[in-house]
């Protein structure tokens, strides 16, 4: 509001009647009132507002007669009539340069008096010319302008400004388009790239009320009209794209409206808040396998999907471009089968040949193959003909076909993008069992980022882009000679979804008949069930066993069966993490799986293939002992036989001897603490050391010390050495620092450390109150899986190993290693596993006399009380 002592009459009534107006359609909305009308209303109502707020300003001021050397225009969402209920109001002001001085006042006053009534105004005031050239310069302000439309002033005025505006957007077409695309590119880029995202902007991410707009601002651009109608009846748009425009327009309005009057403001990010609410709200239901919720999302991704198909295919018809590729094909092109043209950049097929792949799976996949080939786009009308001719029920997958589809999955170049256009043609559907069900379909989980399909799309890109990746990932890749069937299998492994049984063995039965259609060997059939069937084990065992024991590997070695598979598995295992989500595959996990691959490949070669590695570790023990005190070399090279490979490996002699030296130097009852930035794995691992018995309990007082530090345990590690010194190793990720802690920061930790080390209270830390967005109670119960305690005593032979599964909370993993130690349960290494407010935890333990545990009572007495340390204490 103003500094004014008192409002006006007449903006006392406009707020009033703006209140008023707000409740009323709110209403409206409630009972159903269609999205699209409802924002019409809206419009309706502003105008009115503002019209009346206008001519009572004129006519304080006594400008009756500069009216008529200007124009109020209305532009952006407001021009466009779909303005929200507490969107913004965009407004110009339009003037003759000769008015400058005599607008100024004028334009103060509307925009006070706007802001006083309430209003969320975007104001400015230009000449024509200022309006055309600004809108050269900017793709934002020629997109809000092309939305214009007049409220007051000189009709005439307004005529022809947007008369010229046309004919200039005209003349400068090729350069506009590539702006507002840019532009619309850099949005999307922000706000989510892909339609799928499972909490997207309703109105800036891909697919969504942005993605019209642009629609609308080509259609002006190249062909001086922005009413999608309009461009359908201009035969720029197939009636069946703006039908599903249309229909999206209506849906995506609709639900834009619900999230501003529920919130009552302005908010266009649907959350899981919101999406379980409304599923709730607009009554849709589930089944025993999948959430209503789940259903809500299905049906808003059908639509944001269909948009981004329409815009895409309008904006590539609508390059002027085309037209002279269409030309140097036609001059240029070679000929491919008689009838397919490869130009510069696309191939295409003629449209006299264009019925040849009405329906045809197979002419389609000989195409889409053949543009993998020549390493070529389809050209958009190509690409039309056959989304409009390839939704037929019934399509025979031949043997021809299924060699085409085969063919293509084998190559590497564009191959995501390949597979999304034969999934939005329907294509995906024929070959593969599942693929139907998995569209668009969403789990309602804090860990998945995207629907199943586009994961599994994704999952096939990612593995692609390993071709010129350095490291152990990348080598075994490109080591893979034929990888038809390793990319089939990451499209085909999360397809069981969606259904009551586990989707391991759904997918395993789902791999069986696609292996059935695309009539693979039986060989081939059999490693696609496999991997599809295992695709979880790889990451289990890395992320949550201890990769360096020798019972998982040898136990994943048998389980695995050959040097082949382990190839195929491992890098199917990376490809599905990192499809996952950006950043889920972080150095740490990516180095842990490498360990395991390793390590599991020396078994099953006979050690031949890691005849490098255990050179490594005989150099680098050799090099600890060249590198001790030729006084104690004995003693040093007593205690490496008890140190880890990886500690030996991932460190240089020096360092390891320095790290020995603090151990032989610690007196008793004393701990000593250190860190290390670990580059390749962007991780710090700080190291205590301390003699066995200096204090009972030491590792849930090391948690709690570094949880309270705000650290993100990764795993944890404790080592017995000669003359009970104790090693206790602990891979962080300190997320208050990109790249390397300083040095102060270390030195805190590590005092924090050591305290917690030599103090017997038992006194619980404190721990950060970390910030975190507010969910209600129903999205967090929905979300919220049971807490499951496993505890494993026939895995290994040396220790019980204690998986839990539950939700994050401050201070858990001091409370789950606390009851641990008053259990009588030792942990000798631990795995700890956090992805937004998911725990995996698993702890390797023994009783206090290193014993494995197996006695039932002691069992079970173990398990009630974590749980009852980890359920009753959810309110924390």
């Amino acid at each position: 509001m103003s500094s004014h002592v008192r409002l006006r009459p007449y903006i006392v009534a406009a707020r009033e009647r703006l209140a008023e107006g707000r409740e009323k359609l709110g209403r409206q909305h409630q009972q159903g009132t269609a999205g699209i009308q409802l924002c019409a209303h809206q419009s309706d109502l502003f105008d009115t507002i503002i019209l009346e707020v206008f001519e009572s300003i004129v006519s304080d001021l006594g400008l009756q007669e500069l009216t008529k050397e200007l124009v109020l225009v209305p532009h952006g969402g407001y021009g466009r009539r779909d303005v929200a209920p507490f969107s913004d109001v965009d407004l110009m002001l339009l003037f003759k340069p000769q008015f400058e001085a005599d607008v100024k006042p004028l334009a103060q006053r509307i925009l006070t008096d706007l802001n006083d009534v309430g209003f969320d105004v975007g104001f400015s005031t230009r000449t024509e010319d200022d309006a055309w050239n600004m809108a050269l310069r900017d793709p934002v302000i020629f997109s809000a302008q092309t939305e214009a439309r007049f409220l007051a002033g000189s009709v005439q005025f307004f005529s022809t400004f947007m008369r010229r505006f046309r004919l200039r957007a005209r003349r400068h077409c090729r350069k506009l388009m590539r702006d507002i695309m840019q532009a619309r590119g850099d949005e999307r880029r922000q706000y989510g790239e892909t339609v799928y995202l499972l909490e997207p902007n309703v109105k800036r991410s891909r697919g969504g009320l942005r993605d019209i707009h642009l629609l609308r601002w080509i259609g002006f651009t190249r062909y001086g009209e922005v009413d999608v109608k309009t461009l359908s009846l201009l035969g720029a748009l197939p009636t069946a794209d703006y039908r599903a425009v249309r229909n999206a327009w209506e849906y995506l309005l609709r639900l834009r409206n619900e999230l501003h009057f529920h919130a009552r403001k302005s908010r266009d990010n649907l959350t899981r808040d919101e999406q379980q609410r409304i599923a709730m709200l607009w009554g849709y239901e589930g089944t025993e396998a999948v959430l209503p919720v789940e259903n809500f999302m299905r049906e808003y991704f059908e639509h944001t999907r269909a948009v981004r198909n329409v815009v895409n295919n309008f904006a590539a018809s609508s390059e002027l471009t085309a037209h002279v590729s269409s030309f140097l094909v036609s001059l240029f092109a070679q000929r491919r089968d008689g009838y397919f043209r490869i130009g510069p950049s696309e191939i295409e097929v003629p449209r006299r040949h264009l019925s040849r792949l009405e329906g045809n799976l197979c002419e389609v996949l000989r195409l889409m193959t053949l543009a993998n080939h020549a390493d070529k786009k389809i050209a958009n009308a190509t690409w039309q003909a056959i989304r409009q001719h390839m939704m037929a029920n019934e399509v025979e997958v031949t043997p021809e076909a299924a060699r085409s589809f085969l063919s293509l999955m084998a190559r590497t170049p564009r191959l995501g993008d390949l597979l999304r256009q034969l999934h939005e043609l329907r294509v995906l559907d024929k070959l593969l069992q599942g693929m139907a069900h998995a569209r668009c379909l969403l789990q309602f989980n804090r860990y998945h980022k995207y629907t199943v399909d586009e994961h599994s799309i994704r999952a096939v890109e990612e593995a692609t882009h390993f071709v010129t990746k350095a490291g152990p990932l990348g080598d075994a890749y490109r080591s893979i000679n034929d990888r038809t069937i390793l990319h089939l299998a990451l499209l085909v492994h999360d397809l069981g979804k969606g259904f009551t049984e586990d989707h391991s063995e759904v997918g395993r039965q789902m791999a069986l008949e696609t292996a059935r259609r695309l009539q693979l060997s039986p060989r081939d059939a059999d490693t696609l069930e496999f991997l599809v069937h295992k695709h979880l084990v790889m990451s289990h065992l890395a992320f949550w066993r201890d990769p360096n024991d020798p019972d998982v590997v040898l136990k994943f070695a048998s389980e695995v069966g050959s040097p082949e598979r382990l190839k195929l598995l491992y890098v199917l295992t990376a490809a599905d993490v990192m499809a996952v989500g950006p950043g889920t595959l972080n150095p740490w996990k990516e180095d842990v799986l490498a360990q395991l691959y390793h390590h599991t490949l020396y078994h099953l070669t006979g050690g031949a293939s890691s005849r490098p590695y255990d050179q490594r570790l005989k150099a680098a023990t050799d090099g600890v002992h060249a590198a001790a005190p030729k006084e104690d070399r004995d003693w040093y090279s007593r205690q490496v036989n008890y140190l880890p490979t990886t500690y030996i490996l991932e460190n240089t002699p020096a360092q390891i001897v320095k790290d020995l030296r603090r151990l032989r130097d610690l007196e008793p009852e004393h701990a000593v603490a250190w860190g290390r930035y670990q580059e390749q794995g962007k991780v710090v691992e700080y190291s205590v050391g301390l003699r066995q018995g200096t204090t009972p309990g030491v590792f849930h007082r090391l948690t709690g010390a570094l949880t309270s530090q705000g650290l993100e345990i990764y795993s944890a590690e404790i080592h017995t050495l000669e003359e009970d010194l104790v090693l206790d190793r602990f891979v962080v990720a300190d997320r208050d620092y990109e790249g390397c802690p300083p040095a102060q920061r270390f030195e805190d930790v590590c005092r924090a450390l050591a305290n917690a080390a030599q103090n017997t209270c038992n006194q619980p830390p404190t721990f950060r109150k970390l910030w975190k967005a507010e969910r209600s109670a129903a999205v967090a119960e929905l979300e919220r899986l049971p807490t499951r305690i496993g505890i494993d005593t026939t895995s290994s032979p040396q220790y019980s190993i204690v998986d839990i599964f539950t939700h994050d909370r401050v201070g858990l993993l001091y409370s789950i290693a606390r009851t641990l130690y008053e259990c009588g349960a030792s942990v000798s290494s631990a795995r700890i596993g956090t992805h937004l407010d998911q725990v995996v935890d698993v702890f390797y333990v023994t009783n206090f006399a290193g014993e494995k545990i197996t006695d039932e009572g002691h069992i079970q007495h173990l398990r009630e009380r974590l749980y009852q340390a980890i359920d009753g204490e959810k309110s924390q």
